[in-house]
């Protein structure tokens, strides 16, 4: 049985495990992983009236009182 130390927090050998089962699978000893290329993220482009309707939503939801908490009456 194959093991890696591996880091989701630091992408640390998180390839390694995939890689040996995809090799398993195929069959191919020096199968490799080529990199994807990176994206960049979509420019958002937002309007003065978008904006503010959107700060008003968020007075809005911040003016709504949170219900009460029941737990205590159990």
């Amino acid at each position: 049985m194959a093991y890696y130390d591996i880091s989701a927090k630091s992408n640390y050998n998180f390839d390694k495990p995939f890689l040996y089962l995809a090799r398993k699978l195929t069959r191919i000893a020096d199968l490799v992983f080529t990199e994807a290329p990176a994206y960049l993220p979509p420019e958002v482009t937002i309007s003065q009236e978008q904006l503010q309707q959107q700060e008003q939503e968020l007075a809005q939801a911040a003016a709504v009182p949170l219900p009460a908490d029941d737990d205590d009456e159990l």
